[in-house]
């Protein structure tokens, strides 16, 4: 529990003093934002600071610091480590640049961003890597609430119709219409949810392994099939309460709707150190239900039926929620793991529909174009969701590929972030060695993971190290030409 304390402390800190400093190198101003000079009634609405924090906030997180955290709470308390310094260094800093990167280019999406800084290619590339990416989260987030529903009524297939329903009017109606007046409630309930596991965590105290004796991988520990390697594999699977590509195409949708450019860190910087506390707090929670002492929390998982560190996510937030806030922890559990992840997934679909307008000049005042952008989204999430339906491990493998395509597209915005600060002659290293360290990850975890080419440890780092040294030098070389 000194970890836990010592963790919180350093994220609230982090805003303070590293936030500051963020926000002096971009250094906003007065300027009118898009949110007024761009006002259309549907994306672009000045809404109070206060709700656009909560949507920020929701937007970004949904069950992302939840599920992440769950499952990376299996490696033990480097967890800890990850979601600090990821959070402050590396994820708060990539969602305040690309949200005033968007209000400094007109509200413009993550693939208009990138193309600026770093070609058309990159821009092209990025096109289809966030909308590829924006049908994973959309998908993932039908399928896990509608089981979920179906134990109160209905069958599973009626949930997801309903959903489907619910996503189709969110993301054509106005921003203020559906997601402006309910999302704040979702968000405090996020927050009241994790505020209360938190007080119950100080109360019961209990005796947790800590950073500095149980540093170790301890999935291998607890589980001798447990195979995944801290490096890269903790740095994929949370991603939500650390650094996150999905972020970056959900910071634009908020960057519409703020009327001060000053804003910009409490609701950026400052959501994202919402999320990783949100994601500490899961994180503690299930290390107590994993490896607690004297009595491990997961002999209350496997009295329900569970498989202890096999259990699946959605049914420890539900045994967690219960077990320690009674019946109100069983309403908030359903909102965690129901209203959460719709949430997501509209958002998703609405980002999913402005990127692919705005790349081809899609006027989207007129409903006819915007269900013309959103029928083939709903088409292809659909034949995805066939398809996750049929193959029992369908969640599991589809959150994978999304961890993987998510921190990817964190290094292309990190890496598009350098471009922008270096051509402004500001301290842009506070993003090239996120983006150097990412792109290490991500190419260490393509090469060593199951679902992709599964080589040996020593190449797999090996290869990964090598691509690291090519983006340096690439990046040296580019230096040196634009500076």
């Amino acid at each position: 529990m000194i970890s836990f304390l010592i963790s919180l402390v350093a994220l609230v800190i982090g805003y303070i003093v590293y936030g500051h400093i963020i926000e002096k190198v971009f250094a906003p101003d007065d300027r009118v934002t898009p949110a007024i000079s761009k006002a259309d009634g549907i994306d672009y609405i000045a809404l109070p600071t206060w709700k656009v924090f909560m949507i920020q906030f929701l937007n970004i997180a949904g069950t992302g610091p939840i599920f992440g955290a769950i499952m990376g709470a299996k490696f033990g308390p480097s967890a800890y480590l990850w979601i600090v310094f990821g959070c402050i260094f590396a994820g708060a800093v990539h969602d305040y640049m690309v949200g005033m990167l968007s209000m400094r280019n007109d509200g413009a999406s993550c693939p208009e961003i990138v193309g600026k800084y770093l070609g058309d290619g990159a821009r092209k590339l990025m096109l289809v890597f966030s909308v590829i990416l924006l049908l994973m989260v959309g998908t993932v987030f039908v399928f896990s609430p509608a089981t979920i529903l179906h134990t109160y009524g209905g069958s599973t297939l009626m949930w997801v119709i309903i959903i489907f329903i619910y996503y189709i009017l969110a993301t054509m109606l106005p921003i203020d219409k559906i997601i402006g007046r309910f999302y704040p409630i979702f968000a405090f309930s996020l927050l009241f949810m994790a505020a209360g596991l938190m007080v119950v965590l100080f109360i019961k105290w209990p005796a947790l392994p800590e950073v500095w004796t149980h540093l170790e991988n301890m999935g291998k520990v607890a589980d001798s099939s447990f195979t995944d390697e801290i490096f890269p594999c903790l740095f994929i699977t949370i991603a939500c309460g650390a650094l996150s590509g999905f972020h970056a195409t959900q910071s634009p949708l908020m960057a519409r709707c703020l009327k001060s450019e000053k804003m910009g860190r409490p609701v950026f910087y400052g959501s994202m150190i919402t999320e990783g506390i949100v994601a500490l707090v899961w994180a503690t929670v299930s290390m107590y239900f994993f490896y607690g002492e004297p009595t491990p929390g997961y002999e209350v998982i496997n009295a329900v039926g569970n498989n202890g560190i096999h259990t699946q996510a959605p049914d420890l937030v539900k045994i967690m929620c219960s077990d320690w806030l009674g019946i109100v922890g069983g309403v908030l559990a359903v909102l965690g793991v129901v209203a959460a992840p719709i949430t997501s997934g509209d958002t998703a679909f609405r980002s999913a529909r402005l990127i692919i307008a705005e790349a081809f000049n899609i006027n989207q005042r007129p409903i006819a174009k915007r269900l013309l952008v959103c029928l083939p989204l709903f088409a292809a999430s659909l034949a995805l969701l066939v398809w996750q339906i049929e193959d029992q491990n369908g969640f599991n493998t589809i959150w994978q590929y999304f961890g993987w395509s998510n921190q990817t597209l964190a290094v292309i915005m990190l890496w598009a972030i350098t471009a922008y600060l270096v051509r402004q002659k500001k301290a842009f290293v506070i993003t090239l060695i996120p983006a150097l360290f990412m792109t290490s990850v991500c190419a260490t975890f393509l090469f060593i993971s199951k679902q992709a080419f599964h080589l040996a440890e020593p190449i797999a780092y090996s290869l990964g190290g090598i691509c690291t040294v090519i983006a340096l030098v690439w990046f040296i070389v580019w230096y040196k030409k634009n500076k």
